[in-house]
This record gives structure tokens, sequence and C-alpha cells, in this order.
């Protein structure tokens, strides 16, 4: 067991599991049962990067300079301010005989396990990277465990659109779970213009579902129109919940997928009795989600987005080659970035 789910790469604090270490070893030599990956790109959470950008005013170089601080002081890029990390893509390069994992060598793959709990060095200064967008160039080592997640990239997709995809697959795969438990339900999506929010809005229409969509600008409404996922698209502050509830409110399903705080109450008020939030972003406060449900009275089912359904990646992927403008809105932000 300690092998399958890195144990022995915890240095600190004993007993804990890589995820909710404070530091990891990731030394590149692999035990039996490991896989080494040879970094290529790391996608960044959106909620860690925007933390960063904020923080150091868009300044590329410093933020540059932190990502480095971090991964090189905790053997992982895990932000200690959002407690997120993101994914990564590289190539194979070494497996352990006892890995599980379905991958060989040479296979170009990405991690379907979030950076927090990924041994994570990085050998080239992030020399490629301008510090100005979610995805990162990068070189350098990665080790996946037993029980990690991976899939190896698929052929018909640039790397870099596999890699936004598999960054969020796992959101439109719950989505769809949920959906299929309601007949014809009301869905909404705050963040619906974004990677996890339009993919999710396409798995609920799909799914059978009513679908609403909040954002944030007119420029974000009029691209999410054109992919054709949303039924209706309303202008509103997700942090807002007076606002939410009355220009989107009575929904059978809400799914949080705002990469800011503070979005918890608005989506509890806006959400049916009986009804279903799911909280996909990683700025959500889990206490303030709890709270709020219970001062409001609110007799909803609150999920956690745990990034794993079985079958998430295919099911996503999926959906951006049978939904050509959400492909396009997943290519127009990777080239915006």
């Amino acid at each position: 067991m300690a092998g399958s789910v890195g144990l022995h790469r915890v240095i600190e604090p004993a007993g804990v599991l890589p995820q909710a270490a404070w530091r990891l070893d990731a030394s590149p030599e692999i035990g039996p049962d490991e896989v080494r990956i040879r970094v290529q790109r790391l996608n960044l959470d959106a909620a860690s990067f925007r933390q960063l950008a904020q923080k150091h005013g868009g300044d590329g170089a410093k933020i540059r300079a932190e990502v480095l601080e971090i991964v090189g002081t905790r053997g992982k890029m895990h932000n200690p301010v959002t407690g997120s990390g993101g994914m990564l893509i590289g190539v194979v390069e070494e497996v352990g005989p006892e890995s599980p994992l379905p991958v060989k060598q040479g296979d170009r793959v990405a991690t379907l396990v979030s950076l927090t709990l990924t041994p994570l060095r990085i050998t080239d200064g992030l020399a490629n990277w301008d510090g100005r967008s979610e995805q990162v160039p990068a070189d350098g080592t990665a080790i996946l465990f037993g029980r990690s997640i991976v899939g190896v990239l698929p052929d018909d997709l640039p790397a870099e659109l596999a890699l936004a995809v598999y960054d969020v697959c796992g959101a439109p795969a719950l989505v769809d779970r949920v959906v299929r438990n309601y007949r014809e339900p009301a869905v909404l999506v705050l963040g619906g213009a974004g990677k996890s929010g339009s993919l999710s809005l396409a798995a609920a229409k799909r799914a059978g579902a009513r679908t609403t969509a909040i954002v944030v600008s007119e420029a974000e409404r009029d691209a999410l129109a054109q992919a054709g996922v949303a039924d209706e698209i309303a202008i509103a502050d997700a942090r807002n919940p007076v606002e939410v509830a009355q220009k989107a409110g009575g929904a059978d399903i809400t799914v949080v997928c705002v990469d800011v705080p503070g979005c918890e109450h608005g989506a509890i008020l806006a959400t049916a009795e009986k009804g279903t939030v799911i909280f996909f972003s990683m700025a959500t406060s889990f206490s303030a989600a709890a709270l709020g449900a219970e001062g409001l009275a609110a007799d909803v089912t609150m999920l956690v987005g745990n990034g794993y359904v079985p079958g998430h990646a295919d099911f996503a992927v999926d959906l951006l080659r049978t939904t050509p403008a959400v492909r396009a809105l997943f290519e127009k932000r990777i080239a915006g970035d």
C-alpha cells in the first residue's frame, strides 16, 4: 500500500498522504511500482494561476519565480494559498516492473491526478514561459504512483488542447452522471464560458437538461452563445447571491465552475429545494457552503467534484470532438493565453 499511494515520497510531515504533505521527495529514481515522466508542459489550476497573477500584478517574471520557488521548496506544484495545483503532459521515460499503469516507455501522456500530489522537478528554470498563461512549457521530471491516473494523449488533438481538456475532464463526467438521475432537469452553470463550465453545459445538454449559464461579461456571453450549449445566458457577478438567484434561480442542478472565491451562497440560493449543487472550483470554501446552506435553510445536496469519474478523460474528449463550437472556445482560450 505504501508504494502504491506514494507514502515513501513524503518528507514532511510524516504519516500523511502526498497531497496533504508539505514537501515531497521528487528525486527521479523510481521505485518498482512508479513511473517517471519527462515533463513537457504544465497546466496550472485556474484558481492558482489567478491568485499568483493578482498577487504579482500580472508581472510574468515574478509569477514564474514564485512557481519555481513553490516547486523547489515543496517538491510539487502545490499553491499554499489556494491549495491547488494543476496537471501536466510529458513522455514516459521509465516504467517500474511492478507498475499497474497502462503506459510504456515513449508514450506521450497526460497525468490525470493533481500536481499537488505529484513529485515534480523543474530543470530548465521555466525559461520558455513568460509567466502570463496557465499553460507552462517546462522541462523536468514527474513521478506517478501505482494508484495514479494517466492517459495517453489522443493523436487527433494538439497537445495543448488535450491538456486543457484533461485538466477539467472530471467536471462534465460528473455532471452527466447527476443529470441522468433527474428527468429533464434545469441546470445552471456558474462560469459557463470557461473550460469546465462549457464542457459541463455540453454534457448537461447532451443528457437532456435545459441549460442556463452565468457569465461575467458581454464578451463571454457572445462567445458562449455561439457554442450553442446554453439555452439561456445571463450576465451576473457569481459572488452576488441575490443577483444570481434573481437572474437564474430555481435550478435543479447548479454547477460552480468559477475560479474566484465567494460563489457558494449564490449557487445555493439559485438551487431549488431537493436540488443538487456541484462545486468544481478550487476557490470554493466548503465551510462557507455548509454554513451558508444551513443559514438559508436550503434542503440541497452538495457534491465536491473530486476530478475523477471512471472514463472521464474519454468522455470529455468525445464531447470536444462532437461539439465543434466548444472546441473553438478552448482553442480561443489557448490562443489568448
